[in-house]
């Protein structure tokens, strides 16, 4: 029975990771569609390529060394702890039998390549922000910083049973509102403020003028094909486990990525109703406006996923609807104050939104179980839950150290490293596009066209660009 029990949870586990890096592929090629769908005509070509090659960049550092780094560094690098040395770790090193075909290994080839789309789409988040004005070559730098650096690092911390952001602090973030939006939201936002806005953003005034892409019902498509897409990375942050309960009873579920129980129905009923209060409240705060709704539908669910394993649906309902006026508010008052230039939103939908989901998950679960605990002798540190343990010796979740945890995801591991690479490429003059090139578009500049057998008529928008061109 226990062979067979063994047998059966392990082709299990293997199919299931296996079915969850299917289904997170789609998160991609609706980032991929939303992205050009915002994109003019004239960068078509660009947008889609950038997008590609930052998945084929990440996946090679990833392999070399990220998934070791997700492994090692659950104490903190450098100052903060020592690099752990254990099984997991020297198994996730690239030379190592697991890092390649074992018929003795069924599982590390589908975790790790289950982690390298959340790795992905880290990366892949900021490509929007950047669109019609950064250099490609540039770019790919900076997504390999993002999806397999820093990434990586908060992930050790905060999104780990053993992390010492949830040992130490009580940190929870189960589907990652700040461990992946936040950091991404964070690295977006110092990309933008480097690059600045695109060319007659906007006007001598001052005003804001709204760039149309070339396509925005495809960007609308592009969001719903992510919704699909967030399924499957739902499922891929949950452990599935088959165990032999009293009396022999097989018991089939799942535990959360810090190895606390939950079940797949428990987080479907939460993540249906934080995308309805997303749409609902972006539906009004929009005035309708198609894109916006289905975007603040997204943010509403980034907002609830730190949570969204221990919520009572009405809670995630609500999370999500407030924190979508929130992104959708601090979108356009940002876009005025600071002439932040946010093509696609990706600040507010996935920085604001996460951020905010990170704070209200310390208070909404404050006193819970963030994790079981751990021996801590071999850390720099012995004593456990600097901000409270549960009844059971458990390090409880509370609103300081999520509060802590958000400041770090998006600010210290999501903005300060883009933006200093960013203020780095800037000094050597090769971040942006050159000014001949972003005025006739990359495409139209290499002699490219996606759609080669359509006349090309100069948008009412490009007609007032050049009238402003020059001041």
């Amino acid at each position: 029975m226990g062979t067979e029990l063994g047998g059966l949870t392990t082709i299990f586990t293997e199919f299931y990771y296996w079915v969850t890096v299917v289904m997170m592929f789609l998160i991609h090629v609706g980032l991929c569609a939303y992205e050009v769908g915002a994109t003019r005509r004239k960068n078509i070509n660009q947008t889609i390529s950038r997008h590609v090659m930052t998945l084929a960049v990440v996946t090679i550092t990833w392999y070399l060394f990220s998934w070791w780094m997700y492994w090692a560094f659950n104490a903190g690098p450098g100052i903060f702890g020592p690099i752990i040395s254990n099984d997991f770790a020297a198994a996730a090193l690239p030379w190592a039998d697991a890092m390649g075909p074992n018929l003795a290994d069924n599982i590390s080839g589908v975790f790790w390549a289950a982690f390298l789309l959340f790795s992905w789409t880290a990366a892949a988040i900021v490509s929007g922000v950047a669109i019609e004005r950064v250099r490609t070559g540039a770019f790919l730098v900076i997504a390999v910083l993002v999806g397999s650096v820093t990434w990586v690092i908060d992930a050790s911390w905060g999104w780990h049973a053993e992390g010492w952001m949830v040992q130490l602090m009580g940190y929870h973030d189960a589907y990652a509102s700040g461990v992946i939006h936040g950091v991404a939201g964070g690295a977006c936002l110092a990309l933008a403020m480097v690059l600045g806005p695109r060319i007659g953003k906007f006007g001598p005034n001052g005003e804001v003028r709204d760039i149309v892409g070339h396509s925005p019902w495809l960007s609308c498509f592009g969001l719903l094909i992510i919704y699909a897409g967030f399924w499957g990375f739902y499922a891929a942050c949950n452990i599935p486990i088959i165990d032999i309960g009293t009396e022999g009873a097989v018991r089939m579920g799942t535990t959360n990525i810090y190895l606390m129980p939950t079940t797949l129905s428990a987080i479907t009923f939460n993540f249906i109703m934080s995308l309805t209060g997303g749409l609902m409240a972006g539906y009004m705060v929009s005035k309708g406006d198609p894109y916006w709704t289905i975007s603040l539908g997204l943010a509403g669910i980034i907002a609830a996923s730190a949570g969204n394993d221990l919520y009572h649906p009405m809670q995630a309902l609500f999370i999500g609807a407030v924190a979508a006026v929130i992104a959708y508010k601090m979108h356009f008052w940002v876009e005025r104050r600071f002439k932040l230039d946010d093509p696609v939103g990706a600040v507010a939908v996935h920085g604001y939104a996460g951020t905010f989901g990170v704070i209200v998950a310390g208070f909404m679960l404050w006193g819970y179980p963030a994790a079981a605990p751990i021996d801590l002798s071999g850390w720099w540190v012995d004593s456990l839950g600097w901000f409270g343990v549960t009844e059971d010796g458990y390090p409880a979740i509370n609103p300081l150290g999520n509060l802590i945890g958000a400041f770090i995801m998006f600010g210290l591991l999501g903005f300060l490293p883009t933006y200093l690479l960013a203020k780095l490429f800037q000094a050597f003059g090769i971040l942006r596009e050159p000014r001949e090139v972003e005025l006739v578009g990359a495409d139209t500049y290499r002699g490219v066209d996606m759609y080669p057998y359509f006349a090309r008529a100069e948008s009412e928008f490009e007609a007032v660009e050049r009238q402003y061109v020059d001041k």
